[in-house]
């Protein structure tokens, strides 16, 4: 008989009750996208880094999660329906609860305005985001809190 227990799955259903330790240690990261595809993307990649992630469609939804969920960044899209990436990093560093979480902007290459709001965001990357890239930034914006 082997000592060894088997490996969590990659994609733990968010609704099942897991080891409360080891979700204490995993730092829980808010992804804002609007593209389905994008979003399921970019969920599991950062699942399969040790992220516990929290997902909205828009920043209305990002507005609501950031409110009621404990969490540790923020990586948003720049444009989106209902309420901007931007507009989303506006309202998280007014709100004194939430003003001090790191928050990474997605933009297109063609769309380099929105990476001139450097006093709201610490970080932007361009789309498609290189997963390693995405990584070594949360790592880094983690490990300055």
């Amino acid at each position: 008989m082997s000592s060894e227990q088997p490996l969590p799955p990659a994609n733990p259903n968010p609704n099942e009750t897991s080891d409360t330790k080891q979700t204490a240690l995993q730092p829980c990261v808010l992804l804002v996208e609007d593209d389905r595809s994008a979003r399921r993307y970019l969920e599991v990649a950062l699942q399969r880094c040790g992220y516990k992630v929290v997902t909205a469609t828009d920043g209305l939804e990002a507005m609501k999660l950031a409110l009621s969920s404990p969490i540790d960044a923020v990586v948003t899209d720049a444009i989106m329906p209902n309420l901007s990436g931007q507009e989303l990093a506006r309202f998280l560093r007014s709100n004194q609860k939430l003003s001090h979480l790191p928050i990474v902007l997605l933009t297109g290459q063609e769309n380099r305005s929105a990476a001139d709001v450097e006093d709201l965001i610490d970080a932007f990357l361009y789309k498609p985001v290189k997963l390693d890239e995405l990584k070594k930034c949360l790592t880094g914006l983690l490990h300055q809190k």
